[in-house]
C-alpha cells in the first residue's frame, strides 16, 4: 500500500443487515469499559487490559490519529445507532484490508460480529475498492472462526503469522473473502 493511502472520512455511519456502525463518541466513553474489560477480549484481542475508562479515553484519541493517517477506522456496532454494543476495525495494512471486532459480553450470540463484519466488508469493496478483505484469527478462537466462516470468509492458503502479545505466544490464520 502506497504511503499516499487517503485519510478516511472525518465522519463514517454505515447501515445494513440490521446495524448501524457508527463512529465513537465522547459519550460512549462511559461504556467502553463495561464492552472490553473481559478475559475473553483480554485473551484474544490487542485491547488493552484491564480496560477502563482512561483506556476507553486513549483508544477514541488512537481511533482520531490512525483515521486521520488513513490507516485504520473503528466503529461501534450498534442496532439503531444508540448504545454501543461492540465494535468493528477496518485496517490498511501492506497486507491486505483487514477488518477486526470484538462484541461486548452481554451482547454475543446475536449475529452482532457477523453482520458488522459483512457490512464493513461491503464498504471496502465498495468504497475502498479493495479485491479482499482479510481476518487474522487464532484456530482456537472458536467463536471468530465461526464468524469468518458465517460471514464468507475462506481460510487462505499463506504462512501463518506467530508473535507474542501480552505475555503470550499466539499464531494467526489469515482468512480472506475476495469482492463479490
Amino acid at each position: 500500500m502506497s504511503s499516499t493511502t487517503s485519510s478516511f472520512p472525518e465522519r463514517i455511519e454505515l447501515s445494513g443487515e440490521g446495524l448501524v456502525l457508527r463512529d465513537w463518541t465522547k459519550a460512549d466513553l462511559t461504556a467502553m469499559p463495561e464492552l472490553f474489560d473481559h478475559p475473553d477480549i483480554a485473551y484474544w484481542t490487542p485491547i488493552v487490559s484491564p480496560f477502563d475508562e482512561a483506556a476507553a479515553r486513549a483508544r477514541l484519541d488512537r481511533d482520531r490519529e490512525l483515521r486521520a493517517q488513513g490507516t485504520a477506522v473503528l466503529l461501534a456496532i450498534t442496532v439503531d445507532g444508540g448504545a454501543p454494543l461492540g465494535e468493528v476495525m477496518l485496517r490498511r495494512a501492506p497486507e491486505g484490508t483487514e477488518i477486526g471486532y470484538a462484541v461486548g459480553p452481554a451482547h454475543r450470540g446475536q449475529g452482532l460480529a457477523v453482520r458488522a463484519v459483512r457490512v464493513m466488508a461491503a464498504y471496502a469493496f465498495e468504497q475502498l475498492g479493495a479485491e479482499q478483505v482479510i481476518l487474522e484469527l487464532e484456530a482456537e478462537n472458536a467463536a471468530s472462526v465461526a464468524v469468518a466462516t458465517k460471514s464468507g470468509f475462506e481460510l487462505l492458503d499463506v504462512p501463518l503469522i506467530t508473535g507474542e502479545e501480552k505475555g503470550r505466544p499466539f499464531t494467526l490464520q489469515t482468512w480472506g473473502l475476495k469482492r463479490p
